[in-house]
């Protein structure tokens, strides 16, 4: 807002896993004056909904990245498992009796887990709940064995020892739980898993118009003020080119969607 002198005007706008927001960005004049912010459900819903009100690739312009964020596997204290082969070994032989909490079908709370099951060749029960939060309270109450929340929601639990951090999903460490090793150095080293933000605009914006944004996000990205602030919530800012967000999103749409059809998850 400071560096177009232009007042932001924040408009959430909640359903269909974030495609009613997403859709009314994609339908708004291309004039730069409407842009959306989405996460990595933008590479996932185009699978996960039989009927998509817009063509993600089609009918957006990706301005570029924003930030990066990982999970965390926890569990429950009385989970008798104190490493990721402990874990392992548990969940083989007793397939299916564990169970896991997410944010709702086809969240990423949803995803991170499936696709560890996928890596691990073990099956774990779903539990979905509306949101992240409730699910995260009930790993800490005990009501499911565990969970795949975002590093910084679960890292108070873990330092408070409500629940056992078993590893983070991303490529390195969470400064947020340095102790906590990521899971492919626990011992699954295929399994990597992120969540990403990027922003865009309707399909049909002058790219002089997607380069000056573009400009304009990376220059904010590089603030040493807001890079901290990420920092500390968990998020690594990964300022991009708009080439670089579309091919991000043509990269992982088949990626998700090959998941999605081999674990048979739904939105419903």
């Amino acid at each position: 807002a400071k560096k177009f002198g232009q007042p932001m005007v924040v408009m959430n706008r909640a359903g269909a896993g974030g495609n009613a927001g997403v859709d009314a960005v994609a339908k708004s004049k291309p004039d730069g004056y409407t842009i959306g912010i989405h996460t990595l459900s933008l590479a996932v819903n185009p699978a996960l909904y039989p009927k998509m009100p817009f063509d993600t690739l089609k009918d957006l312009s990706p301005i570029g990245m924003v930030a990066s964020s990982q999970h965390v596997l926890v569990v429950n204290p009385k989970v008798p498992a104190q490493s990721l082969k402990e874990l392992l070994a548990l969940l083989k032989k007793n397939p299916g009796k564990l169970t896991y909490g997410s944010a709702g079908n086809g969240s990423t709370m949803h995803i991170a887990p499936e696709l560890f099951k996928a890596t691990s060749n073990t099956f774990i029960t779903h539990i979905p709940y509306r949101g992240g939060g409730p699910a995260l309270s009930d790993t800490a109450g005990g009501q499911v064995d565990m969970s795949f929340p975002v590093a910084s929601a679960a890292a108070q639990f873990v330092q408070s020892g409500m629940l056992r951090g078993i590893g983070v999903t991303g490529t390195k460490r969470s400064p947020l739980m340095p102790n906590v090793p990521t899971l492919a150095e626990a011992g699954l080293p295929s399994y990597s898993f992120e969540t990403w933000f990027i922003v865009f605009a309707p399909a049909g914006t002058s790219q002089a118009v997607i380069d000056k944004l573009n400009t304009t996000l990376n220059g904010t990205l590089s603030n040493p003020t807001l890079k901290a602030r990420m920092t500390k919530e968990g998020f690594d800012p990964i300022p991009s080119t708009p080439a670089q967000a579309r091919q991000r999103l043509e990269k992982e749409i088949p990626v998700w969607a090959k998941l999605i059809k081999e674990r048979g998850i739904n939105a419903d």
